[in-house]
């Protein structure tokens, strides 16, 4: 289990530099982590065994009737679903096609493609944080200029370094706004893909994964006589399948299996914790977009959300964010999110200075 999982260490890596939020590192970290994990479990049939085994009454090689029905997919007979297991049927959903003539089937192909989808769904949760760290650059790690040590090592270094990041503050002054505007648009781009996987997902399983946690919910509600569990629409654990070759005459002839897939133990649990998950982060997205909207439209809140973090002169502070744009007010939340806080400090009240045209002497 360790070995098939270490691939995935470098992800629980901590970043030596914040450039985001903890909302934003839970779609390119967290949630990357959880589906490229899921991935790699229904491969691993050391722990799942083999992920369909198919019973026939006729003579046809086991090893041949498993390999056609994963390939050509097993169905399910609609109505069949909620009748009573041991009398009428003997799962739910398998029954005699012929007592059900008029019956919709309903097919399972998806188990051949959930590692497939889990390790593309990944792909495009982290394609957001690609973006913002290829535009972003590295910049705020070359800002830090070693100020983000809470003991000085050299006491001149630390002071030329903290005049070269208000130099630079200064010079680019107002010249940060589309980084701004990169980064809101890769945090709408973060709630816009969950949605989006929401309704791929809903789609892979047939219409099911909106309402599929809430069913599995109200599942434990119900009255015992009638309980249905709802995984097993979903994530049924035994299916039929139809296979036909040439008989002895060279007629057709048509052979009923009945199929095992004990890969949807797996796949019923995966799917259950994803749908409270991706609806947690869509929730969260949806904050993070209206917490972001605040920032831009009311100013006061971008001084309180920095000395909140930091224990900057409080005037100072304030008297350099109602001068900054939202692109530069931006950056000093990130060089406050990085820098130690004593030097943060230092460096707003050198700022200030030079932003009202005094010096660093206060003549």
């Amino acid at each position: 289990m360790y070995q098939l999982f270490s691939i995935l260490k470098p992800l629980f890596k901590p970043s030596s530099y914040v450039i985001d939020n903890n909302i934003f590192r839970l779609h390119y970290k967290a949630t990357v982590v959880i589906l490229i994990g899921c991935s790699l479990l229904v491969t691993a049939r050391q722990y799942i065994g083999d992920p369909i085994d198919c019973l026939s009454g006729d003579k046809i090689p086991t090893e041949i009737l498993d390999s056609y029905c994963w390939i050509h997919t097993t169905f399910s007979i609609e109505s069949a679903w909620k009748l009573k297991v041991g009398t009428e049927v003997v799962y739910p959903g398998v029954d005699n096609s012929a007592r059900h003539p008029d019956s919709r089937r309903v097919y399972h192909a998806y188990y051949q493609w959930v590692c497939f989808m889990l390790a593309f769904q990944a792909m495009l949760f982290y394609i957001p944080r690609y973006l913002w760290k290829s535009y972003e650059g590295h910049r705020i790690k070359n800002l830090c200029l070693d100020l983000n040590f809470p003991i000085a090592r050299d006491p001149v270094v630390t002071r030329n370094n903290r005049a070269l990041l208000v130099d630079y503050l200064y010079h680019n002054f107002n010249n940060h706004n589309t980084m701004f505007r990169m980064y809101v648009t890769c945090e709408v781009l973060n709630f816009l893909n969950v949605i989006l996987q929401m309704v791929l997902m809903d789609r892979f399983l047939g219409g099911e994964f909106t309402s599929y946690g809430w069913d599995v919910l109200s599942f434990t509600e119900w009255d015992s006589a009638v309980r249905y569990d709802p995984m097993i629409k979903v994530f049924p654990r035994l299916t039929k399948c139809t296979f036909h070759q040439y008989g002895p005459s060279g007629d057709v002839q048509k052979h009923d299996a009945l199929c095992i897939l004990p890969i949807n133990i797996i796949n019923e649990k995966i799917y259950i914790f994803l749908w409270f998950w991706f609806y947690m982060l869509a929730i969260l997205g949806f904050m993070a977009l209206v917490y972001r909207t605040v920032t831009i439209l009311m100013p006061q809140v971008r001084y309180l959300v920095i000395q909140s973090r930091c224990l900057a002169n409080y005037d100072a502070l304030r008297s350099v964010c109602n001068q900054c744009s939202i692109g530069d007010w931006f950056v000093l939340y990130l060089l406050c999110k990085n820098l130690d806080s004593i030097n943060f400090k230092d460096m707003i009240v050198d700022f200030d200075r030079r932003l009202t045209g005094k010096t660093a002497n206060g003549l």
